[in-house]
């Protein structure tokens, strides 16, 4: 299988090279799109990045990989995609951030939505939602979180009630991502309030504008930007056709979507582990700027973290031979999770002591600034919180790697 691997990542490599825009890679610094929230290189907006994407080159390589089937590859060929599994979808993404270009993405709606719709959605459904995901005209936000069910998901509040051929919903979600680009919203809401509560929830498609009485807010961070909504739902419309996977069978669908989200969105880990590489050797290069390289001490806090994300990277590549041969990542995946975020909020404070006295002061400038590192010390702690808590995982990993008994309610 490696000799077939390494003949695939030669052929994807080639065709990169031959149809990649010429000056592509110096429209935008591409690669820091992998970096999750705290990493280093997250210094350009949202508004520059949606600016780069309005460019004729990103047009043309947009264009180019559609047609090519590059985008949402690992849906299945009848569906638009191609089949791939987690490796090569891994190789995809290594290719294009060795080239300095972006891999075509549809973010949510092709790692979360898509998959959960090909599994659980009908025919009709499919031929409905799947096109304008793929060709980037349906963009996704995800509405399950609320502010008393974030761990507890299945205990969301936010009504969904039958009027007509429509479902209504009422409610309220945070920690909404990607909001200010989003156009649809994908919403967990409770349909039938009577039964258990992992029964009665519904998954609902619906238009996310301010006509369908969408209302966001936007929650700023401690770094001062706002990478997260608190959205307000008032009466939202949205036919009974959009529900996926039938009434008050929102758990089934959503335990799938979660899945996608940690394991067929294994693009976000792998860039996630390159975006760690690239933040470490800057780190490198920060204590060699300081003249602090010799010093024994750094030299160690340097070591440590070499040594984490060298762990990251073979238990990616671990998960990644599971799936290759066909087994499917168990609760012992919580380690790969619970592993880089801990690292990151550690990686913080060596940041910051680092730095030194500078790490105190801001930057001049407009609104917030913060400096790369103050970046990193203020955001990574929400690392242990986001895609699940630091407790969570360990919960999963004693009760169901380890075998523990559970833990007292």
């Amino acid at each position: 299988m490696t000799g077939t691997l390494d003949a695939f990542r030669a052929d994807l490599r080639a065709w990169i090279d031959k149809h990649v825009p010429e000056g592509l890679a110096d429209t935008f610094d591409w690669r820091v799109r992998a970096d999750l929230p705290g990493s280093v290189g997250r210094l350009q907006t949202q508004e520059e990045l949606s600016r780069a994407q309005e460019h004729p080159l990103f047009k043309e390589w947009e264009q180019r990989c559609l047609e090519a089937r590059l985008v949402c590859p690992a849906w299945p060929e009848e569906h638009g995609g191609r089949g791939w599994d987690a490796v090569r979808l891994t190789v995809l993404d290594e290719e294009c951030y060795r080239a300095g270009v972006p891999r075509i993405d549809r973010i949510q709606g092709e790692s979360m939505v898509g998959p959960s719709i090909i599994l659980h959605g009908t025919d009709e459904q499919k031929a409905r939602f799947l096109p304008p995901i793929i060709s980037g005209e349906h963009r996704y936000c995800q509405g399950f979180s609320e502010p008393n069910a974030g761990s507890d998901l299945a205990a969301v509040a936010t009504r969904g009630v039958i009027s007509g051929d429509d479902i209504v919903i009422n409610g309220q979600k945070l920690w909404t991502s990607r909001f200010t680009t989003a156009n649809m919203i994908f919403i967990l809401c409770r349909t039938d309030p009577e039964v258990p509560k992992h029964k009665g929830l519904s998954y609902v498609l619906a238009e996310f504008s301010p006509d369908n009485g969408i209302d966001v807010r936007p929650v700023r961070s401690m770094t001062g930007t706002a990478e997260f909504g608190e959205v307000f739902l008032d009466g939202v419309r949205a036919p009974l056709a959009n529900v996926i996977g039938g009434l008050n069978n929102g758990w089934q669908v959503v335990q799938s979507t979660l899945k996608f989200e940690r394991v067929g969105g294994g693009r976000a880990t792998t860039l996630l582990r390159l975006a760690r590489e690239r933040e470490f050797w800057a780190l490198v290069d920060t204590a060699r700027a300081a003249g602090r390289a010799d010093d024994p001490v750094v030299r160690q806090q340097l070591a440590w973290a070499y040594s984490q994300v060298e762990i990251l990277r073979f238990t990616w590549l671990r998960i990644l031979a599971d799936l290759e041969a066909g087994r499917e990542p168990g609760p012992e995946a919580a380690t790969w999770k619970l592993a880089w975020s801990e690292y990151h909020a550690r990686l913080g404070d060596v940041a910051a002591t680092l730095a030194g006295a500078d790490s105190l002061i801001r930057p001049d400038g407009d609104d917030y600034p913060t400096t790369r590192w103050q970046d990193v010390l203020l955001t990574a702690p929400s690392g242990r919180i986001y895609a699940g808590t630091s407790e969570i995982q360990r919960n999963i990993i004693g009760e169901r790697t380890l075998g523990l008994p559970r833990e007292p309610r």
